[in-house]
């Protein structure tokens, strides 16, 4: 299924994933990382969201469970607090981490006038302050739930994975005042295959073994952006 364009025929939509596609990490591994390292999360926490990862590698991560375990430590911290520190980990350790050719992609479809959204099975708090610093406005991410500007723990509406992704794509589509021509979509994943098959144009960039054999089986353009020297400093 792609998206099809029939009313102001607009520029073409390109969607990024974030994590392993345009940042040489996972972001919300990596934010786990830094909790632990400044005494806002245990290393107990650390150890179950690894194995949690190893069994999204495997397309096997159940992520409601996920979810409810990474966003503990945030629970009953207010949204400047957690501003605040999200703020200094992407300097520390998510810029050193972004792709040089992701950031040249971007642009080459900024160039185009190609609109550009960054889809992602990260949590709000980290994607989209990530993506400003990639550039980008438009984010799909998991939404989580606050009260009175205090994160609750809980997530809300559905959630940017798997299949998640393209019902969140759609209606962001239909919220949108105009349409696309056509779509890129790039991702690394397996678990990003459906949004993959949504789009006119896939591109599996830096793709896990499956997510590989699978464009290799169907023709589709596979882009490494892991070689040396490829990470901005």
């Amino acid at each position: 299924m792609s998206l099809n364009i029939e009313r102001n025929i607009h520029p073409c939509l390109a969607i990024f994933d974030l994590d392993e596609t345009l940042i040489a990490a996972d972001s919300a591994s990596l934010w786990i990382a830094y909790m632990v390292k400044h005494n806002l999360a245990s290393e107990e926490l650390q150890q179950q969201e690894e194995a949690m990862m190893k069994a999204y590698a495997q397309g096997k991560l159940d992520m409601a469970d996920y979810m409810r375990a990474t966003l503990a430590p945030i629970v009953g911290k207010s949204q400047q607090e957690i501003n605040t520190l999200v703020s200094s980990f992407i300097e520390s350790d998510i810029l050193p981490a972004i792709y040089s050719d992701a950031v040249a992609r971007i642009e080459w479809h900024k160039k185009r006038g190609d609109d550009i959204l960054i889809i992602s099975a990260s949590a709000e708090h980290l994607v989209k302050p990530i993506a400003k610093h990639l550039g980008v406005e438009n984010t799909i991410a998991i939404n989580l739930e606050t009260i009175n500007g205090v994160y609750t723990g809980q997530t809300h509406g559905v959630l940017s994975f798997r299949q998640g992704k393209i019902d969140r794509l759609e209606s962001w589509l239909n919220n949108q005042s105009n349409q696309y021509r056509s779509s890129y979509g790039y991702s690394d994943s397996i678990n990003d295959l459906p949004l993959l098959q949504h789009v006119n144009k896939p591109f599996a960039v830096n793709p896990d073994p499956a997510l590989a054999l699978h464009a290799q089986m169907n023709e589709w353009t596979i882009m490494d952006w892991r070689h040396d020297n490829n990470i901005l400093r």
